[in-house]
């Protein structure tokens, strides 16, 4: 077994049992803060920090392991799949120095990233796709991103949903704003026109129908974090 492999073996070894544990959770809206549960979740977050390398990049996979789009697996919140209101910009806000609101034209402007890795869901499968965007660094240094700011929340048109990570994972190399699947303009199953996409947190961390992305010195939480899943769900 390679040493990135066991690495991720331990470290969903060690998910799972917290998964496990927060299962009963996944009902009540509040976070377990104290006892057993809160302290297998503080101890699940810790081994994946410490196994976090900023640096570390996911292999990029060939084109023909990429999965068909019909068999891609698509999720949403909403009863339909929504589409983007009229008149759709990206807000960029928070602890920044010069808040942004970005088009789809704008973002295409700023420098293309292609990533194809493979992407994991914590019910078990996996897919691949080539996914073409800006990557979050490049938003944050465009925006002037405050040293203070820890955290980024991401926020959805989808029912509102949304999800907070911590500052390093946001700036990883792999970690973007997508408005591109294989060759394609996203559609609106993948989360059109604009959604997260990275190689280092699990599926339900990267949220579709982008409307906001906002600098903050604290964490918030996340539609499936505040019902029990884990906050940091690293890959």
């Amino acid at each position: 077994m390679s040493g990135s492999t066991r690495r991720v073996f331990l470290a969903n070894g060690l998910r799972g049992a917290g998964l496990v544990a927060l299962g009963g959770l996944a009902c009540d809206g509040n976070r377990p803060r104290a006892g057993f549960l809160g302290l297998m979740e503080r101890v699940n977050e810790r081994f994946e920090r410490a196994l976090f390398d900023p640096s570390r990049l996911a292999p990029e996979l060939g084109e023909d392991e990429e999965t068909a789009l019909e068999d891609f697996p698509k999720y949403k919140i909403s009863k339909e799949f929504p589409v983007a209101p009229a008149g759709w910009a990206l807000s960029v806000g928070g602890l920044v120095a010069r808040p942004l609101t970005l088009s789809v034209a704008d973002l295409q402007r700023m420098p293309r990233t292609r990533t194809r890795v493979r992407h994991h869901c914590v019910e078990g499968w996996s897919a691949v796709a080539s996914w073409d965007g800006v990557r979050l660094a490049e938003i944050a240094r465009a925006a002037g991103a405050d040293p203070r700011a820890r955290y980024v929340e991401f926020r959805s048109f989808d029912a509102g949903y949304f999800s907070s990570w911590d500052l390093e994972s946001a700036l990883h190399p792999q970690t973007i704003l997508a408005y591109g699947m294989d060759g394609d303009p996203l559609h609106v199953e993948h989360g059109a026109p604009l959604r997260l996409y990275s190689a280092v947190k699990l599926g339900y961390k990267m949220v579709k129908y982008l409307t906001a992305v906002n600098f903050l010195p604290v964490r918030t939480g996340g539609y499936w974090e505040d019902r029990g899943y884990e906050w940091f769900a690293g890959v």
